[in-house]
C-alpha cells in the first residue's frame, strides 16, 4: 500500500493541494516540473522550504501539487505552503515525531506563513462607492 499524505496551502483565493508519497524526489505542479514554474523571479520563493530543510529530506518523497484560483504570486505562496505542510505531515505519519518537530521548528523560525495560512481576504464592495472603502465624491455647489 502506498503511504500518501494530502495537504493544502492557501493564499488569498488560491488553493494548492499537495500529495506526498514515498518516491525518488519528484516534484510536479499541475504536471509540470517545479523548476519550470513561471514567473522566474518567484522561483526562489518556491524553493525556500527545499533549501531550508535540505534536498536530502525531499529525496525520498514525491510531491504532486494541483493549484487553482488567484494570481501568479498567490499561487506560488500557496504552493510553497502546501509543500512545507506535506513534508511535515509525511514525517509525522510515516517517519517519526522527533524529526517532524525539528522540521516544523526550522520552518516556523524562518517564516510562519510556510505552515500557517494568512487569514486576510478581499473586503467586499459596498453601495455608494467604487470599492470596499472608497466613496463617491460629494460636491456642495
Amino acid at each position: 500500500m502506498n503511504d500518501i499524505v494530502q495537504t493544502f496551502g492557501r493564499k488569498k483565493s488560491s488553493i494548492a493541494v499537495a500529495q506526498c508519497q514515498k518516491g525518488k524526489g519528484l516534484m510536479k505542479v499541475n504536471g509540470v516540473p517545479i523548476e519550470l514554474i513561471q514567473p522566474q523571479i518567484l522561483q526562489y520563493k518556491l524553493f525556500e522550504p527545499i533549501l531550508l530543510l535540505g534536498k536530502d529530506k525531499y529525496a525520498q518523497v514525491d510531491i504532486r501539487i494541483r493549484v487553482r484560483g488567484g494570481g501568479q504570486v498567490s499561487q506560488i505562496y500557496a504552493i510553497r505552503q502546501a509543500i512545507s505542510k506535506a513534508l511535515v505531515a509525511y514525517y509525522q505519519k510515516y517517519v517519526d515525531e522527533a524529526q517532524k518537530s525539528e522540521l516544523k521548528d526550522i520552518l516556523m523560525r524562518y517564516d510562519r506563513s510556510l505552515l500557517v495560512s494568512d487569514p486576510r481576504r478581499q473586503e467586499s464592495k459596498k453601495f455608494g462607492g467604487h470599492g470596499a472603502r472608497a466613496r463617491k465624491q460629494k460636491s456642495y455647489r
